[in-house]
C-alpha cells in the first residue's frame, strides 16, 4: 500500500507540470495581456488597434507609447524576461507554495483565495449535503420500486434535471423568480443592511439569498448519485446472500438496511471525498458569476478576463493539486470500505 501511495504521489509531479506548462504556453498567445490592460486603463485609446503577440513578448497595441515607459511597465509585470525564464521562476515559486501576487488587485494570491473561500465553502457545503440527503434516499426508493410508475416518473425528472446545464437553469430561475415574480434577490449572499439585522433575521436573509444558486447547483449534481445508488442497490438485491437472508426469515426491512445497504453504499462512500471537494470548485464559476457571488469562481472568471496571470496560474496550481490528492484519497477509500480491494 505504501508503495502504491508513493507511486501516485510521484505521478502527481508530471501531471502538475503538464497542466502548468500547457496553460503557460496558451497564455503566451492570448491577445490582450496585462501590459495592454494597463495601457488601456491608464490611457484610454492610446493602446487601440492590434493585439498582443506572445502574451507580452511583442505588444503592437503599445505603439505610440514612450519606449522607456513601456519597458518600465513590462518590468513591473515581469515581461522583460524570456518566457522560459519566467516559467522556471514560476515553478520555483509554486514549489514553495508561493502563488504570487495579483497584477491588478495588489494582493497576494493566497490572500485573495482566503478572502473568497468562505463564499465557495458555503455554496459547496449546501450543495453537497442537500444532494446526498436527497439522492441517496431517492435512489433506495427507486431500487425498491424498480419498474413502477414512481421509478419511471422520478427517472424522467432526474434525467431532465441532469440534462439542463446549471447556468441555464440559473438564468431561468433569475428571470422567473428574481425578475418577474421578485420572490428572491438577483445577486449577492446578503442584503446591504445585513449588519444591522438580528441573528434570526440574518439567517433568514442568508437562506433567502442562497435559494436560487443552490437550486441551480443541486438539481444537476444529485442526478448521478441517485442513479448510482439505485443501480448499486439493484445489483446487491439480486445477489445470493439476499436470498439466503430472506430464507432465514428476516424481514424485508432487515434485509434492506442491515445487509444490502452496507454493501450497496461502497461506491457512494468512496466517492465522498471527490464529491465533497468538487462541490466547492466544480460548476461554481458560472453560478457565482451569474448570481454575482464573490467566491473563487467569480475570482477565476475575473482573473481570466483581466489577464491576471498570477491569479490564474496560482489558483490553477492549487485546485489541480487538491484534485489529485482528492483522487488519491478516493481510491484509498475503496480499501478502507472494502478490504477485498488490493492495489498490489
Amino acid at each position: 500500500m505504501l508503495a502504491y501511495i508513493f507511486k501516485r504521489i510521484l505521478l502527481m509531479v508530471p501531471t502538475l507540470l503538464g497542466v502548468l506548462l500547457l496553460t503557460f504556453v496558451v497564455i503566451q498567445f492570448v491577445p490582450g495581456g496585462p501590459v495592454e490592460q494597463y495601457l488601456a486603463e491608464a490611457k484610454a485609446g492610446a493602446a487601440g488597434g492590434g493585439g498582443a503577440e506572445g502574451g507580452g513578448l511583442a505588444y503592437r497595441g503599445a505603439q505610440g507609447v514612450d519606449p522607456q515607459r513601456l519597458a518600465q511597465i513590462k518590468a513591473l509585470y515581469g515581461f522583460d524576461k524570456p518566457a522560459s525564464e519566467r516559467f522556471v521562476q514560476m515553478l520555483g515559486q509554486l514549489a514553495r507554495f508561493d502563488l504570487g501576487r495579483s497584477f491588478f488587485q495588489n494582493k497576494d494570491v493566497w490572500q485573495l483565495v482566503l478572502e473568497k473561500l468562505p463564499v465557495s465553502i458555503s455554496l459547496g457545503l449546501w450543495t453537497f449535503f442537500i444532494s446526498y440527503l436527497v439522492a441517496v434516499p431517492l435512489g433506495v426508493a427507486k431500487a425498491v420500486r424498480a419498474g413502477s410508475r414512481f421509478d419511471l416518473v422520478t427517472t424522467l425528472l432526474v434525467l431532465v434535471g441532469y440534462a439542463i446545464p446549471g447556468f441555464v437553469l440559473g438564468v431561468a430561475l433569475l428571470v422567473v423568480f428574481g425578475g418577474q415574480l421578485q420572490w428572491f434577490p438577483l445577486r449577492g449572499l446578503t442584503s446591504s443592511n445585513w449588519e444591522e439585522l438580528s441573528w434570526g433575521a440574518r439567517t433568514v436573509d442568508y437562506l433567502w439569498h442562497i435559494t436560487l444558486p443552490i437550486t441551480a447547483m443541486v438539481l444537476g449534481s444529485f442526478a448521478v448519485t441517485a442513479m448510482l445508488t439505485k443501480n448499486a442497490f439493484l445489483e446487491e438485491i439480486r445477489k445470493q446472500y439476499v436470498l439466503t437472508a430472506r430464507a432465514k426469515g428476516l424481514s424485508e426491512r432487515q434485509v434492506l438496511w442491515k445487509h444490502v445497504f452496507r454493501n450497496a453504499l461502497i461506491p457512494i462512500v468512496t466517492g465522498f471525498p471527490a464529491a465533497f471537494i468538487g462541490a466547492f470548485f466544480t460548476g461554481s464559476l458560472l453560478i457565482e458569476t451569474l448570481f454575482s457571488l464573490d467566491g473563487l469562481g467569480l475570482l477565476s472568471y475575473e482573473s481570466v478576463i483581466r489577464r491576471d496571470y498570477p491569479v490564474v496560474l496560482g489558483t490553477l496550481y492549487l485546485f489541480t493539486l487538491i484534485g489529485l490528492v482528492t483522487k488519491l484519497v478516493s481510491d484509498l477509500c475503496y480499501v478502507w470500505v472494502d478490504p477485498r480491494v488490493k492495489f498490489d
